[in-house]
C-alpha cells in the first residue's frame, strides 16, 4: 500500500504561485504552464511541479488564473534610436545585449518582441504596450526620450531601460556607473603621461553626457584642461566617428590621448590615426567604452572600461517581471572594469 503523500506545514490556503516556483527552482511562468500540462514544458519538469504543488497542497486560484491568463508572455525590447543619423541595430554592443536579454527571457518563461524607434512619435512607449502585445517594456538606451519614458512610468506601464539615472526619474534603470567610468579611462591615459586628451562622443545623451563628465573630473583632478576644440561630439556609426577623428586631425588638432565614448568609435579613431601616419600608443593612447568582443581583436587590441553586460540583462529583466507583478523596483547600477590592453 502507497503511503499517503506528506504535505507541507504551510496552510494551502497562504501558498502562492512564487513559491511553488521557489521550491522548484523554476519561474513562476514555468509553474503555470507545467500545472496546466503545456507541451512548453518537458514532461519530466512538468511531473515535477504538478508533485511539488500537490504535496504542498497548492491549488489554483481561478481569479488569479484568470488574470495571468491575459498576460502575453512577451516582453518588448525597444531601441530608440532617434540620437543617430542612420539608425541601424548592427552596432556590437547592441547585438550583444540583445543576445543576452534574449536568454535571460527564455530562461524565464518570456518570448521577445523586437522593436526600432528611429523617429520621435508621441506616446511611442505606450503604444509598445498595448493589450494583447506584451506584458511590459525593456528599452536599450534612453537616446534623447527621457521624457516620454517618463510619461510611459507615470501611465503605469511596467518597463526599465538601460541607462543611466536622471533628474526627476520615474522608471527604474540598469546600467553601468558612466562618469566613474569615463574618469577611470581618463585616469589611465593621464597616468601614461598624456595631456591632450581627446572626448568623442555626443554628451547630450544620458550616458555619454555621465562619462564626458568623468572624463572632465579626471582632468581636473590631474590639473589638466578640457580643450573644447578636443571635444568631437561624434555618433555611435564606425564611419561617423572615423570622418569625426580625420576632421579633427586634418584641422591641425593636437592630442596625444583619446577617450571614446564607445569601443566602435575608438577603433574608428586607430583606423583614422593610423592612416594619418600617428602611431597607436607611440604617438596617442586611445581609450574605449563597453568591452566589445571586437575590441580585443582591434590593433592594436583596445583599452576599453568594460560594462557588466550579460549581468546588466538578467537585472533589466529581473526588473521589468517586478514591474509586471506591480512592485516598484529599484534601479541598479552595475561598476565599471578597467580593462588595460595595448592600444593605451
Amino acid at each position: 500500500m502507497t503511503p499517503p503523500r506528506r504535505r507541507t506545514s504551510q496552510p494551502p490556503n497562504n501558498l502562492q504561485m512564487a513559491d511553488i516556483a521557489k521550491l522548484a527552482g523554476v519561474s513562476e511562468s514555468t509553474v503555470s504552464r507545467a500545472l496546466k500540462d503545456s507541451p512548453l514544458i518537458a514532461a519530466s519538469t512538468r511531473e515535477r511541479i504538478q508533485r511539488l504543488a500537490e504535496e504542498a497542497g497548492y491549488a489554483v486560484n481561478p481569479v488569479a488564473s484568470s488574470l495571468r491568463s491575459r498576460q502575453t508572455g512577451v516582453i518588448t525590447v525597444a531601441v530608440p534610436l532617434v540620437h543617430e543619423r542612420e539608425a541601424h541595430l548592427a552596432d556590437p554592443f547592441m547585438m550583444t545585449m540583445l543576445a543576452h536579454l534574449a536568454d535571460a527571457l527564455s530562461d524565464r518563461g518570456y518570448n521577445m518582441l523586437l522593436s526600432k524607434i528611429a523617429a520621435h512619435q508621441d506616446g511611442w512607449v505606450r503604444k509598445l504596450q498595448q493589450p494583447g502585445r506584451s506584458d511590459g517594456v525593456i528599452l536599450i538606451g534612453q537616446s534623447f526620450e527621457h521624457g516620454s519614458i517618463n510619461e510611459a512610468a507615470r501611465a503605469g506601464i511596467p518597463l526599465t531601460a538601460w541607462g543611466t539615472r536622471l533628474p526627476a526619474q520615474k522608471y527604474p534603470v540598469v546600467g553601468t556607473d558612466n562618469r566613474l567610468g569615463g574618469q577611470i579611462g581618463t585616469d589611465h591615459l593621464v597616468r601614461h603621461g598624456r595631456r591632450r586628451i581627446a572626448f568623442l562622443g555626443d554628451e547630450r545623451l544620458p550616458e555619454v553626457g555621465h562619462r564626458h563628465e568623468g572624463y572632465r573630473h579626471a582632468l581636473r583632478n590631474a590639473g589638466l584642461k578640457a580643450h573644447p576644440e578636443l571635444h568631437v561630439r561624434s555618433h555611435f556609426g564606425s564611419e561617423d566617428a572615423y570622418a569625426s577623428v580625420r576632421a579633427l586631425i586634418e584641422t591641425g588638432g593636437d592630442f596625444d590621448g583619446v577617450m571614446a565614448a564607445s569601443d566602435v568609435i575608438a577603433i574608428s579613431a586607430i583606423r583614422a590615426l593610423s592612416e594619418s601616419g600617428r602611431r597607436v600608443p607611440q604617438d596617442v593612447s586611445v581609450g574605449g567604452f563597453a568591452a566589445i568582443l571586437l575590441a580585443e581583436h582591434a590593433h592594436p587590441p583596445l583599452t576599453t572600461v568594460r560594462q557588466e553586460l550579460a549581468q546588466g540583462a538578467i537585472k533589466l529583466v529581473e526588473t521589468v517581471i517586478a514591474a509586471i507583478r506591480g512592485e516598484k523596483p529599484e534601479s541598479t547600477t552595475l561598476a565599471p572594469i578597467l580593462i588595460v590592453r595595448a592600444s593605451a
